[in-house]
């Protein structure tokens, strides 16, 4: 029997204590305006569908060139057009963010349609514009340094992130590759 196919993203997680810091705003900002739990990430390589063995070997594959922590910093608190940019925070294009999102895209082959914009979602879901600006604001109250924050990346995961699944049940971590400080 064939292996089934499943949606797969990978994900580059930031350590505990901005990861806390995140998802406290990220908890406020849903009670507020609603939306689906996730944990806080930087998505490397978007939505493919693969086989979970697939998704693996390539996943392992890039992780065996992907060994220290690196540095992101913040630009900006911003908003966007679709469910799953709604509200983020946009990262500082750096050559070493941009070479790990490289990196990680060639490894599994995925091309994307639109230029890289990396970036750390706070909300998703589908508000009004006036509404996106509400929350936007509401994060600089929440946490006004946010918006300019700087912390590592120590860990890239392999996530199965069913883009149809809107309430996010079905998404979970299949690996999880740590990065040395």
């Amino acid at each position: 029997m064939e292996e089934e196919k499943n949606v797969y993203s990978v994900w580059a997680m930031p350590t505990n204590a901005a990861r806390e810091r995140l998802k406290r705003v990220m908890e406020a900002l849903r009670s507020e305006f609603g939306g689906p739990e996730f944990d806080p990430h930087i998505t490397l390589v978007g939505a493919i569908k693969l086989t979970e063995s697939e998704a693996l070997d390539k996943f392992r594959s890039a992780c065996e060139d992907l060994k220290r922590a690196y540095t992101v910093q913040m630009k900006s608190v911003s908003y966007g057009t679709f469910f799953y940019q709604c509200v983020y925070l946009l990262l500082q294009p750096t050559p070493q963010v941009m070479d790990v999102n490289a990196h990680c895209t060639g490894h599994f082959g995925y091309k994307s349609s639109t230029p890289y914009m990396p970036h750390l979602s706070l909300l998703y879901g589908d508000l009004t514009e006036e509404m996106k600006q509400r929350a936007k604001e509401r994060v600089e109250v929440l946490d006004s340094s946010l918006g300019s924050l700087t912390f590592n990346i120590d860990s890239i995961a392999l996530c199965k992130t069913d883009t149809e699944d809107r309430t996010l049940k079905s998404w979970g971590t299949i690996a999880l590759h740590q990065l040395v400080a």
